[in-house]
Formats: C-alpha cells, structure tokens, sequence
C-alpha cells in the first residue's frame, strides 16, 4: 500500500496514512485517461453552433431571371449557396457532443488519475478540514502552510459551504466534495489536496 504524510491545516506533520492500494496505488492507464478527460470535455461543450440553410434565409421566393435566352446561367433563387446572402451548405447546426464511457472504463481512469497524483508525488492528505465560517484569507494562509503555490483540487468527505465559499475566489483552486471527484479536475489541477474522510469515502465508491 502507498503510503504518504498527513498534515494538519497548519501544515505540520501529524502522521502517516495508508492510502487503498485498489484505489491509489495501480499503474495508470494512459490511453484510458486521455479517453476519460476527453469524453468530459465533450459533455462540456454547448454544442449551440448554427447557421441558415437556404431555407432559412431571407429573400428568393421567385427566379430571379427566366430559364432561357438570356445568355446568363440559369438561376432559380438568389438565397441559393452560390450567391450572395445565400444559404450555406451543410453548416452546423445545434447538437449534443456528450457520450458515454462504460462504467469499468470510468472506474479505471478515475483511479489511474487519483494514483499519477500518489506517484508524482502531488498528493496531500489533510487530518480534516473544516472553517466556522467563510473566510478566504484563511483558507489562502492553510494553501500557504501547505506550500501550496500551483492549481489545487481540495476534497473534502461532504460538501461544506463554508469552504467553498472560502476557496472560490481563489484563482486556481477548486472545492468539490468526495462525490463529485472526476478525472479532469484531477488532472488539470497540478496539487490534490484530499482529506483522511474523504480517501475513506473514494475507497468505498471505487474500490469495487
């Protein structure tokens, strides 16, 4: 089993703690994440893209010259693609990029990403993590403490206003309770900073 320091929010030492080999410490899957990352950059587009085809553009309800004997090439609307103001061809139009992985597919690439954190050694474990009350200075000093100066994903067991508000307006840094862990925040944040509840609880999910 992998095992790394834990902290506390002062950025002292308290101890060591075993992390679940099933979920932090496999080889990662290089092929599975870059298709995992891609698929979640996917769902994320707005897919809200369009232009007008012929038949949506304004004007041409008639031909604009007579089939014959005018010497010109025949024409039967100026909203054609040819013209211009006409319709375009074969243009976007509004669609859903989202696909699916399947699900063992999803499981692998979320713990190859949790385990290329433990090996690069980007990984902090905090004792718990816990303000009475918003405070972004705060939350700054502990990232400080940490020697945390780079993008950092924080996680937490359960969702606790207090903290997010605290971490929002900090650039870079990112709040997500243990449930909503996914593998692009993982991998685009340089630091995982995850508390010992939370581990608990991705063991539970994903050490199936």
């Amino acid at each position: 089993m992998p095992k790394v320091s834990m902290y506390d929010m002062n950025g002292n030492q308290v101890g060591e703690l075993e992390l679940p080999e099933a979920v932090f410490g496999i080889e990662p899957n290089a092929h599975v994440l870059h298709e995992a990352v891609l698929m979640q950059q996917a769902s994320l587009r707005r897919g809200t893209h369009k232009t007008k085809g012929r038949s949506e553009v304004s004007g041409g309800g008639r031909k604009p010259w007579k089939q014959k004997g005018t010497g010109r090439a025949r024409q039967g609307s100026i909203r054609a693609p040819q013209w211009k103001g006409g319709g375009i061809v074969f243009g976007p139009t509004p669609r859903s990029y989202a696909y699916k992985l399947p699900k063992k597919v999803r499981r692998l690439a979320i713990k190859s990403a949790l385990s290329s954190k433990v090996k690069d050694n980007e990984i902090i474990v905090l004792d718990q993590l816990m303000m009475n009350q918003p405070k972004t200075k705060d939350f700054a000093n502990m990232l400080k403490n940490l020697k945390v100066d780079r993008k950092a994903l924080v996680v937490s067991a359960e969702y606790d206003d207090n903290l997010a508000l605290s971490a929002r307006n900090i650039p870079g840094i990112k709040f997500v309770a243990a449930e909503g862990i996914n593998v692009l925040d993982v991998m685009v944040h340089d630091k995982l900073i995850i508390t010992k509840d939370a581990v608990e609880k991705v063991e539970e999910v994903f050490a199936k």
